[in-house]
């Protein structure tokens, strides 16, 4: 066997190891580890072991994940669950039983922890898998035009490997629990059969770390909102707000990292215009469906497609027409149901025919501004409200505006394993969460204040004007005072001529950035996924690239080595 560093030289005998060249041979010792443990495990091993690979961005797919794992062992077989970028191609090909479950990110995107699998198994060297047999679970939203994109691609992908498909792919929406359930019996059913499993017990499954909250957004827990106070100035452009939820007796317990999902209630007052519109004015109980159950903010795409065949001659119309997908974007921006119901005029459908067109209210996810440490028994978001003329944010504005002291709002955690703390209190943390991407990494500052770490915390931090939009400025001086908050970078982009982003403020630094990296530290995105989260990854690649002096190539294995290593991970939206 050679052993060979992720740069491919030599490492003379006593050379120190690069944070890099460190966290690779942890790798490759563990992975010597697992084998072996693979290797004892002899004749008492079951019968076929399901390995589940995931591909997750807020922790859906980890939930189903586990289910996979706790049905296999309950019919007797091994099961184990992987990040997908945790694999290689090659271990991949040695696999028996596949089970991919994966969510979709952005625009058709690969989630952050499967990006290095998608682009490995796209190699012209990547092995066949004529012995592998697999089936995939994909989670998503049909409001997104690349609906569980990333499925299909690895499911037609493993296919042209020559993967043999157990069981035929399902595609499931926001309301995914009950198909995902059916999928996973489905398939699990069918690797006991052809391999002779059977009973209960065996297998390679783990216990799960923490029993299941019985808060979901079937059955939310409602909370009492204890503070809503607004951060950013009252003549800012923006309306940021801070709020806590008193935990109570929920028994929800929560890691820095996580996030909240706040389940919310459109406002009353659209709800009047919409029945009036329709003629149903008064009806109380298609008001309280409406108001409670259904999103009437934001228009689905079975009812754009409806009303431009009710209305050719419509705006809306005129703009699908042009088969324009950021033309149509831009035109529906500020615009709900009502007013297309209205741009359609005399076509537009009546209440029965418009009900079936309006997909189910979702609960909006929050990254979690708080720790448990610091602030036991409740828990902080920090949102801003959507207003843009007559349009408001469904859930911000809810929060903001119609939760009185009296009121509780429905939550429940949505766990997320891959955005959280260094365990390492030494290890060096960078946080670069513009606007209220600084969520996540107020709460992170915080735990770490708790743990007593020593590591040292970067955070870089921007938004338009540091007169009007320097939330938490004063829990950031003092964290600086304390020796926690060890370098703050602040970009506010219109505080002069030059527009000025974090990620200007990153290439400022680039050799002390750089030299955190080379120590071990841990990187962390939060905001926007559409332009800051791309822009500060270019960052970071030229960066790179300036201080090894490597090429680009060189710079994008170094990012890829980070991401394997679990040390550069975003939470993006």
């Amino acid at each position: 066997m050679t052993l060979m560093p992720p740069s491919g030289s030599l490492i003379p005998a006593d050379a120190p190891f690069s944070a890099q060249q460190e966290s690779w041979l942890a790798g490759f010792i563990a992975g010597i580890a697992a084998a072996g443990r693979r290797d004892s495990a002899g004749a008492d091993a079951p019968t076929a072991t399901i390995d589940v690979l995931i591909g997750t961005q807020t922790g859906n797919a980890e939930l189903v994940a586990g289910d996979v794992v706790a049905g296999a062992r309950a019919r007797g077989l091994g099961g184990r669950a992987t990040a997908l970028d945790d694999v290689t191609p090659e271990a991949l090909a040695a696999m028996s039983h596949v089970i991919v479950v994966t969510s979709t990110y952005g625009e058709g995107e690969m989630p952050d922890n499967a990006g290095l699998f998608w682009e490995a198994l796209q190699s012209d060297t990547v092995p066949r898998l004529e012995g592998v047999r697999y089936s995939v679970l994909g989670l998503g939203d049909r409001g997104y035009d690349d609906f569980c994109q990333a499925a299909k691609l690895i499911d037609t992908r493993l296919e042209q490997l020559g993967a043999t498909r157990l069981h035929e792919r399902v595609d499931c929406d926001v309301d995914f629990e009950e198909p995902a359930a059916e999928w996973t019996a489905a398939v699990l059913d069918l690797v006991a059969a052809e391999t002779g499993a059977k009973g209960t017990g065996g297998g390679a499954a783990e216990a799960p770390k923490k029993p299941r909250s019985p808060w979901n957004k079937r059955t939310p827990y409602r909370s009492r909102l204890a503070t809503n106070r607004l951060l950013s100035a009252p003549h800012s452009a923006k309306e940021i707000r801070h709020y806590e939820f008193d935990l109570g007796d929920s028994g929800i317990t929560y890691e820095a990292g996580d996030a909240l999902a706040v389940v919310p209630l459109n406002d009353p007052a659209l709800v009047g215009e919409l029945l009036a519109h329709l003629g149903a004015a008064g009806d109380e109980a298609t008001a309280e469906l409406l108001r409670t159950e259904r999103e009437i903010r934001t228009p689905s795409k079975e009812l754009i497609a409806d009303l431009v065949e009710r209305a050719p001659s419509s705006e809306l119309a005129s703009v699908v027409a042009h088969g324009d997908r950021s033309d149509l974007d831009s035109w529906l921006w500020g615009r709900d149901v009502l007013d297309l119901l209205r741009d359609a005029g005399p076509a537009a459908p009546g209440l029965a025919e418009l009900l079936p067109f309006l997909r189910p209210l979702q609960a909006r996810q929050y990254s979690i501004s708080s720790s448990p440490l610091a602030h036991p028994g409740s828990v902080h978001l920090t949102i801003a409200s959507v207003r843009y003329d007559r349009y408001e944010g469904v859930a911000s504005t809810y929060l903001a505006d119609r939760v009185g002291a009296d009121s509780t709002v429905g939550i429940y955690l949505q766990p997320n394993a891959s955005f959280s703390v260094p365990a390492d209190d030494d290890a060096p943390m960078v946080m670069i969460g513009p606007g209220t991407g600084i969520a996540p990494f107020r709460g992170f500052l915080h735990e770490r204040a708790a743990r007593g770490a020593s590591g040292r915390n970067w955070l870089f931090f921007g938004d338009r004007n540091r007169e009007t939009d320097f939330v938490y400025q004063d829990e950031l001086t003092e964290l600086q005072q304390r020796g926690v908050l060890t370098e703050l970078d602040l970009a506010f982009s219109r505080d002069q001529a030059e527009k000025v982003y974090v990620q200007t403020r990153m290439r400022e630094r680039s050799r002390e950035l750089y030299a955190w990296l080379e120590e071990g530290a841990h990187v962390y995105v939060c905001g926007d996924a559409s332009r800051m989260a791309k822009d500060v990854e270019k960052a970071l690649l030229a960066i790179v690239a300036e201080q090894r002096r490597r090429g680009g190539d060189d710079a994008a294995e170094y990012l890829a080595n980070l991401r394997r290593a679990k040390r550069y991970v975003r939470d993006v939206y």
